[in-house]
């Protein structure tokens, strides 16, 4: 781990991985410890992946101020970091909560990003929300799965408010696309690397600006990939087509069988995806 300093003094942390040209990876959560996105699935054995922890999580401080926090407040540090890293410009992924991030430095730096890359996003920067068709799309497809009643049972419970305390750890299955050893393993890590107070900050009043953010995606002209996972309740395929309605140009891809973390479902597809995007050739076809 290296660290550099923010503007308001928080002593921050950063990871690289592989060789390379550098790709800045913004992870979500948010405010999840960055170690859940590993390697990306080997996406560093192509690009020298450049991955930081958010104030307060991982290896960063936690800072004086909490209301820091804030989505829109940590597009600071992104800048810090690229400063520290030298760079004019950056190659940006942003994975879920994290695309909020990448958006927001794309609307108030829109000359320092290069290719932007958003993995199943979060589209609470530009003001869309997922509506219950949508998310029914993913979810009926797993019907057949052993873990499905408990699952549609809690996911129904949390949309009527009638959710128990277990209800988040059922429907858990709905962001993979293989409910295996794997996967379990790194859901069951999820707890202990979240930030909960930054959590709850990270969406507070005043941390968004949609039409803002709509207006400096609407005049981006660098280029975009948007990744979906084809079964991915946190980020279903049709909100993030809307998400790129908003794009001119920007290239959707849904990784087939997918879920939210779409380097463990298939590595090979996803670096596959990635590579040809960062460098500058046709995304493979789904």
């Amino acid at each position: 781990m290296t660290t550099f300093v923010a503007p308001d003094g928080t002593t921050l942390a950063y990871r690289t991985v592989g060789g390379g040209a550098p790709l800045l990876c913004l992870p979500g959560g948010p405010a999840r410890d960055s170690a859940y996105l590993g390697d990306l699935g080997g996406l560093g054995a192509y690009r020298t992946l450049v991955i930081p922890d958010s104030r307060g999580t991982g290896r960063s401080a936690v800072p004086a101020d909490v209301s820091s926090y804030r989505c829109d407040r940590l597009v600071g540090d992104v800048e810090a970091l690229r400063r520290h890293l030298g760079l004019d410009r950056l190659d940006l992924l942003g994975h879920s909560a994290g695309a909020n991030v990448a958006v927001q430095y794309a609307t108030r730096h829109p000359g320092r990003v290069g290719r932007l890359a958003l993995v199943t996003p979060s589209t609470r920067a530009v003001g869309l929300t997922a509506t219950a068709a949508l998310r029914a799309e993913v979810t009926r497809v797993r019907a057949g799965e052993p873990w499905y009643p408990e699952a549609i049972a809690a996911l129904d419970s949390m949309v009527s408010g009638r959710a128990t305390a277990d209800a988040w750890q059922a429907i858990a299955p709905f962001f993979y696309g293989r409910w295996d050893s794997a996967a379990e393993a790194h859901q069951a890590a999820e707890p202990g690397q979240r930030n909960q107070e930054a959590a709850r900050v990270f969406g507070a009043d005043g941390a968004f600006d949609p039409p803002a953010a709509r207006a400096a995606l609407a005049a981006h002209r660098g280029p975009v990939l948007l990744l979906a996972g084809e079964v991915d309740l946190g980020a279903p395929p049709g909100l993030v087509a809307q998400l790129g309605a908003l794009m001119p140009g920007a290239d959707l891809v849904v990784q087939p069988g997918a879920g939210h973390y779409p380097w463990l479902d298939d590595a090979d597809r996803f670096t596959a995806t990635l590579t040809a995007f960062l460098e500058g050739a046709s995304a493979p076809a789904a």
